[in-house]
């Protein structure tokens, strides 16, 4: 997000100029926290189970307390460490306990004991990370198992053949992450933080846990709704020596078996669904799975998990514009630009209560969107997601930022490619591919935004093309509000996205509609501070800022007043910035800390309902 515009008082230059308070060795720690921050178990934070989309029993929680150092880049294995961290809040955060930057000339290590008995060692040991920002080294007992460079996609190893004789077990984990020196994805991290750059987030940031397998296990599903044919595909992988053994797949809905199917290993198990139920906002109905690896009579794997019948896609208007289509329906998608940022906890919300939360609120402001910007949340968010029936907008966290953009009011974006090296160029395209295959089964996503605002975009037209292709069930934002790649007026990927602040335009839909959903990716950005709930105590900026709620309240009503003239014309969504304030930031919906909403909730479910009940006729 920018201030994009000569209509805002708060110029560039000025906004580069508001830094929060930065010290080498530790972080300002924030005056403000949410209401869960006193909830926080340090002996065992994030109790629940890490992978609803593939959910077997025989597991261990690892979160809590683990001994931690920061040492020099390339310094052996410390044999003493410099405290305890809580394990998974970032080290630069106020849960973790340590509150200290690390940067791209230290390493990060962690250490703890854990123990496995006898049953445990029945097959396989897996350990799983859900994230850990960036670059991952794990070992058990002194040996190296494995390494993994990404900060938003779950990995795991088999750490079997690594125990050693006994309960009592070590592991030790290398991170190093270079923040905005390096050219990986970061989404709003930098190592000086100020105007709309944040914190940086460092190490195990996710779930840690490990779980206890058989030597042949079903090790993913991809799961892929076929709602024009009332049928659900399934097609489980395999690790190990699957030979002789078949999978079986039980469709459930509330309980009650609604379909089952059986498959050779390989396969694609095509279910039909008789009575079929599907997902939308307004009923969001998820079926069950149980997927077996069965060989005879006997189960080897079990893993239970759940989809939904629900379609996303494109479709012309009476008027020839391009429009989003929900279940082959026209549905207005409206939400918040969400960035998933916590004062306490950084990019780990203290609790699932915590992580619910913001969910919950924009439901109950009437939003049925949600645009995840720049980051990538823990698979446990998009399950509450898929539960309460909102719709997501799944960003590319950004990176290898130094190309040209110019934007100005009502004109698509312009500018230049990056020119990455070949390096920067894998470590983008592998963790896309990650968080794409690591969230594929969520209902709840029907949007995936490759680029934002030309932040270290390069080969639109090849990466866009490679999304659509890699995952054709959705539909492909490829630069929201950015440097837009076009063949006459066709713009590469699904949609035009343009960002406005603080008013609520368009791009010109006889120019762009025919071939293209217009969408407005960003506007509003309005900014209330709230005494005694802000991240600092003054030099805090909203793209347009007001006094009380009533003024904030009513400048919003003439922005959706305005919308509502925009949907008949061409417009298929929106998104409002932002969910929350975020640390110098305070045009939230809510206080960074969630402890003030500062809307109405029922003024604002009546304003959008409008929204939404503004008919539009398909072709």
């Amino acid at each position: 997000m920018k201030a994009l515009f000569k209509i805002f008082s708060v110029s560039l230059i000025a906004l580069l100029g508001l830094s929060m308070a930065y010290a080498q060795e530790e972080y300002q720690q924030p005056v403000i926290s949410s209401p869960w921050s006193a909830d926080v178990n340090k002996d065992a934070p994030h109790p629940e189970y890490p992978r609803p989309q593939m959910e077997r029993e025989g597991w261990v929680n690892l979160n809590g307390l683990w001994d931690y150092a920061i040492l020099a880049k390339g310094s052996d294995m410390p044999q003493n460490f410099q405290g305890k961290i809580t394990v998974p809040f970032p080290v630069e955060s106020q849960l973790s306990g340590v509150g200290k930057n690390v940067g791209k000339d230290n390493e990060l290590w962690y250490f703890r004991k854990i123990d496995i008995n006898n049953n445990q060692r029945k097959g396989k040991v897996l350990l799983h990370f859900g994230a850990v920002d960036w670059e991952a080294e794990v070992f058990v007992n002194g040996q190296s198992v494995g390494s993994h460079r990404g900060g938003y996609d779950p990995f795991y190893f088999d750490i079997s053949q690594a125990l050693k004789r006994g309960k009592s077990q070590e592991i030790a984990v290398r991170v190093w992450d270079p923040s905005d020196d390096g050219p990986q994805p970061r989404g709003k991290q930098v190592k000086k933080p100020h105007a709309i750059w944040y914190t940086p987030v460092s190490g195990i940031w996710q779930t840690v846990w490990m779980e206890t397998v058989p030597e042949t296990f079903i090790s993913n599903l991809k799961t892929t709704p076929d709602f024009d044919r009332n049928l659900i595909k399934i097609k489980p992988e395999l690790n190990g020596n699957p030979t002789g053994t078949k999978v079986k797949v039980t469709v459930l809905a509330e309980g009650s078996k609604v379909a089952e199917s059986t498959g050779d290993l390989g396969d694609e198990l095509e279910i039909p669904i008789p009575n079929a139920r599907y997902w939308s906002p307004e009923s969001p109905f998820l079926y069950d799975l149980k997927v077996e690896l069965v060989k005879g009579n006997s189960t080897l794997d079990q893993v239970k998990s759940y989809t939904a019948l629900r379609k996303i896609s494109m479709g012309y208007d009476s008027n020839g514009n391009q429009r989003m289509l929900l279940n082959n329906k026209f549905v207005f998608q409206y939400g918040p630009l969400d960035q998933g940022w916590w004062p306490d906890g950084l990019y780990t919300a203290p609790t699932e209560e915590a992580l619910v939360f913001d969910i919950v609120k924009t439901k109950e402001m009437g939003f049925n969107m949600i645009r995840k910007h720049v980051k990538v949340e823990p698979a446990r968010w998009y399950y509450h997601c898929d539960k309460m029936g909102m719709l997501v907008w799944q960003d590319m966290p950004n990176g290898d930022h130094g190309n040209a953009w110019e934007h100005r009011l009502g004109i698509v974006g312009k500018g230049t490619e990056r020119d990455r090296t070949a390096e920067s160029e894998e470590i983008f395209r592998t963790e896309w591919k990650s968080i794409i295959d690591a969230n594929y089964n969520f209902p709840s996503i029907v949007v995936w935004v490759p680029f934002n605002e030309a932040w270290g975009q390069f080969k639109t037209k090849e990466i866009t093309e490679w999304t659509k292709k890699y995952d054709p069930s959705r539909l492909v934002n490829s630069a929201s509000g950015g440097n837009f790649i076009i063949d006459g007026a066709k713009i590469t990927g699904d949609m035009i996205d343009l960002h406005s602040y603080p008013e609520a335009v368009m791009p010109d839909p006889g120019i762009y509609g025919k071939d293209n959903i217009i969408v407005l990716g960003e506007f509003g950005g309005l900014g209330l501070p709230i005494e005694n709930h802000t991240w600092q105590e003054k030099d805090n900026w909203g793209y347009q800022s007001f006094k009380n709620k009533k003024e904030l309240s009513d400048r919003y009503a003439e922005l959706i007043e305005t919308m509502e003239k925009l949907i008949p014309k061409g417009l298929s969504a929106a998104v409002y910035t932002q969910t929350t304030d975020v640390e110098i930031e305070i045009n939230g919906l809510m206080t960074y800390d969630r402890k003030v909403v500062k809307f109405d909730e029922k003024l604002m479910n009546k304003l959008h309902d409008k929204l939404y009940k503004i008919k539009v006729n398909l072709k």
